[in-house]
């Protein structure tokens, strides 16, 4: 953990110890609620399948017997678990110690006995015991769960965690993203991730204590702030919030609100004074270019004053809209130039190698001229999201698809997709959410009035979530009530991929007939309200440096490096040259598995030098 601290504008010593969360290190595995003491449990846990299904009924709970090691988080289908078994695996179990040295690291005293287990992701559902005893299951592979290990473990001895993943590589009710459902990998999907995939880590807590945090604009002057709450909330305590701009050395202010009856959740605004003068206010607000960040301290008191909990949390300053066909960013029209990013590594697939490596992911992303990047059917680690917003680099924040229409497959996704939304909703650099992803899951949204329902009523539940950014309602085509259209476009050709998108008629041609997906744009009597339009999938054009995948592929292929570029720019081009695109995303960032179309390989070189994308992408000459 960065050893900067935050000192805060409240007296008690837990405050003065607090990290500076807006310049943290990327390690912490959540990094807009940070304490000075936490646990990781990574490394290497004791591991076995169990394709008969018979670990339950032969006691494993209780301890694994015969097994092998796996090194947690990395998934068991990856080279970087150390087990490296990508076929049909449905059930798998893990287990490991936990020790008095780990509950010391994790920051357990008197003044903070409970202890507190957080799995950031275990595809797909998950069982958890501690010396035999269940003490909680979670359903949903992309998002974080937490469970009170406090009557389970003592400080003075050794404790057997033990944890069981079931995840079904045919039942698409799933949400699984591109994770295929053929033994290996084909077209457009990759290897499997099966259970652990995300930090396991402890944390102690005090009995009452903040278990989370939502943070979204009020207006040019104000943030929104609710406070969620863990044990016990008497009428009478105190929620402050002390918001700093460290790069000016400038105290924002204070706030501070009282209870006025046992609750669990604290709403407060938070004025910041500063923003008030009009002709200052982008001093502060946060943008690609200028990726400020506000550093904040938000702390519990009992009704006498006494400190109950403390920690320190980060925001971004800005405000997000559409209007007259732009995306909006601090209320003036930005041009987005995006990056599909299937966040996949070679050696550990969904897993980043390292917390570096999510840093080096964002950094290259800028390194190659891109302002945004569309995480693509993926929620990733908060650590890269944290980059995001200190970089300065938009983000489409999309969920994993399922692959079926069905009671189970609707109430499945959209408990996951709502987990998502929470646990990501106070990033900055998130700046739209995308529930749907080209009909994945409403495969027959086109005409079936069912699938069409689905489709509005995710959106717009996601807009009743979160009101303060752009929803787009199905990314690529068939969309209905969304803030943005978005197009996917492969045609290699920039001349012609220029008279496509040329002007106003081009436009209406889109938007109002069949677009060049062969799909109709707008679906369930829809209308044209004049959405910015984007062009979020185009390019993947296939070029292979190094060794040679025979199965390698692309959209289109070129013959050399130089030919490489040359297509990259005729392509950027002709998105240059369009009178009405908002917005654009290349395909792709990295080659991922067979796909061979990514501007870095998989091991991320870039496949000529970075100048010469940058110079493609940008437009610089």
């Amino acid at each position: 953990m960065d050893t900067t601290t935050l000192a805060a504008a409240t007296a008690g010593p837990a405050l003065d110890r607090l990290p500076l969360a807006s310049r943290q290190d990327g390690t912490y595995p959540r990094p807009q609620l940070m304490r000075t003491g936490w646990a990781s449990l990574d490394g290497v846990w004791a591991f076995r399948h169990d394709d008969a299904d018979e670990g339950l009924a032969s006691g494993w709970a209780s301890g694994l017997g015969a097994s092998r090691d796996i090194t947690v988080p990395f998934p068991p289908e990856s080279p970087a678990s150390g087990v490296a078994e990508p076929g049909f695996h449905p059930v798998v179990w893990y287990a490991r110690t936990i020790r008095p040295a780990d509950l010391e690291a994790a920051g357990r005293s008197a003044a903070a006995p409970r202890v507190l287990l957080h799995l950031g992701a275990v595809d797909y559902r998950a069982s958890v015991w501690v010396d035999g005893a269940l003490v909680g299951e979670h359903e949903g592979g992309h998002t974080p769960f937490t469970l009170d290990l406090t009557a389970h473990v003592a400080d003075d001895a050794e404790h057997q965690l033990v944890v069981r993943a079931e995840d079904d590589p045919h039942d698409l009710t799933q949400p699984r993203g591109k994770q295929d459902w053929h033994e290996d990998a084909h077209a457009i999907w990759y290897r499997r991730t099966t259970g652990i995939w995300q930090t396991v880590w402890l944390e102690a807590v005090p009995t009452t204590s903040i278990d989370h945090l939502r943070w979204l604009p009020a207006g040019p002057a104000a943030v929104d702030l609710t406070v969620r709450l863990r044990g016990a909330v008497p009428a009478g305590t105190r929620v402050r919030v002390a918001l700093r701009f460290d790069e000016r050395d400038e105290d924002l202010g204070t706030v501070e609100v009282t209870t006025a009856r046992a609750s669990s959740v604290v709403d407060l605004s938070v004025p910041i004074a500063r923003q008030r003068n009009g002709q200052a206010e982008d001093e502060l607000t946060w943008s690609p270019e200028r990726p400020r960040l506000v550093d904040a301290v938000v702390s519990l008191h009992d009704a006498d004053g006494a400190t109950l909990d403390a920690v320190s949390s980060y925001l971004g300053v800005r405000s997000l809209g559409v209007a007259r066909g732009a995306f909006l960013l601090n209320g003036y029209p930005y041009d987005v130039r995006s990056v599909l990013n299937q966040g996949y590594w070679p050696d550990s697939h969904l897993t980043a190698p390292s917390a570096d490596a999510l840093r080096r992911e964002a950094e290259l992303v800028k390194e190659l001229g891109f302002n945004a990047c569309r995480i693509h059917q993926k929620i990733e680690d908060p650590r890269f999201l944290y980059w995001a917003d200190r970089l300065g680099i938009l983000v489409w924040g999309e969920t994993p698809g399922a692959y079926e229409f069905s009671p189970t497959a609707v109430q499945r996704l959209t408990r996951e997709w709502m987990e998502a939304v929470d646990r990501d909703v106070s990033h900055p650099s998130i700046v739209t959410w995308v529930p749907f992803n080209e009909s994945w899951g409403v495969q027959h949204v086109a005409d079936d009035p069912a699938q069409q329902a689905y489709s509005r009523a995710l959106t717009d539940l996601t807009r009743a979530l979160d009101p303060s950014r752009p929803v787009i309602s199905n990314d690529g085509w068939e969309q209905q009530n969304t803030d943005i259209l978005t197009v996917h476009d492969y045609e290699g050709d920039g001349a012609v991929l220029a008279r496509t998108y040329a002007d106003d008629a081009a436009r209406e041609r889109i938007v109002t007939g069949i677009a060049p997906s062969g799909r109709r744009q707008l679906v369930g009597g829809w209308a044209d309200a004049g959405q910015p339009v984007m062009l979020t999938e185009f390019g993947g054009v296939n070029y292979q440096t190094g060794d040679v995948r025979a199965d390698g592929w692309g959209y289109t292929a070129a013959q050399d490096g130089d030919d490489w570029v040359a297509r990259i720019t005729a392509l950027y081009d002709a998105v240059r040259a369009s009178s009405f695109l908002a917005g654009s995303c290349w395909t792709q960032l990295t080659d991922t598995m067979q796909e061979t179309n990514g501007l870095l390989t998989a091991g991320r070189e870039p496949k000529v030098p970075v100048e010469r994308i940058r110079r493609a992408v940008t437009g610089e000459r």
